[in-house]
């Protein structure tokens, strides 16, 4: 696998801890079904108020209501400034990940974090920056995976054609785009697993 040149990685449940596990736990104290929330953000699609808060069309103030009437529509109650700011306190970084990165960029690699994010209290890891050649946020570009426009983006901020980059991500549909534009893709169980998998397509030790 000696064509790969660069590693592509998603944060939040990634490089960072999940906010999918914060929303299970928002679902489970609120006695909501499980995957209530994923399930009305789906529903609403692109119009919907996620979308929208992740393309950086609205803030904060402005998304609460939306998603709690995007939710109300699948006839369940969310309080949203709560449920968000417990998602914001999940962002914690993974060390196991951060060593990686530095191992990836000490070998030559290029290294890029491609996210969907949003402008205010979120997971911004602005102190990760540092640790990437290139940072896309989808709030900041106007495009959100898994439109494949974000990932083309994305490689030409790294300078690095799709097929020669590896994408780490936590979400299969994310996933799919990626693969279409011909990256290698690596779906986000654990860390563990993850560089492991990594670790094996570019012949690189990365737990150590």
């Amino acid at each position: 696998m000696s064509a790969l040149r660069a590693v592509l990685f998603d944060i939040g449940g990634v490089v960072q801890d999940s906010p999918l596990h914060a929303l299970a736990r928002y679902e489970r104290a609120q006695g909501l079904p499980a995957n209530a929330i994923n399930r009305a953000v789906v529903a609403a699609g692109e119009t919907g108020a996620w979308a929208r808060l992740e393309r950086g069309e609205l803030g904060l103030a402005e998304f609460y209501p939306l998603l709690e009437a995007d939710c109300a529509a699948q006839g369940f109650r969310v309080d949203a400034a709560r449920m968000m700011a417990e998602i914001a306190a999940v962002g914690v970084p993974r060390p196991r990940m951060l060593a990686a990165i530095r191992t990836l960029r000490a070998r030559g690699l290029r290294v890029g974090a491609l996210t969907n994010n949003w402008q205010g209290v979120a997971p911004r890891p602005t102190d990760l920056r540092a640790l990437f050649d290139a940072f896309v946020e989808s709030c900041r570009v106007g495009l959100r995976k898994p439109d494949p426009r974000i990932y083309e983006l994305a490689c030409r901020e790294l300078g690095v054609p799709p097929p020669a980059t590896v994408f780490l991500d936590d979400i299969g549909r994310n996933l799919k785009s990626a693969r279409a534009l011909g990256m290698v893709t690596i779906k986000v169980d654990t860390p563990e697993q993850a560089l492991s998998e990594l670790g094996a397509l570019l012949g690189l030790a990365l737990l150590d």
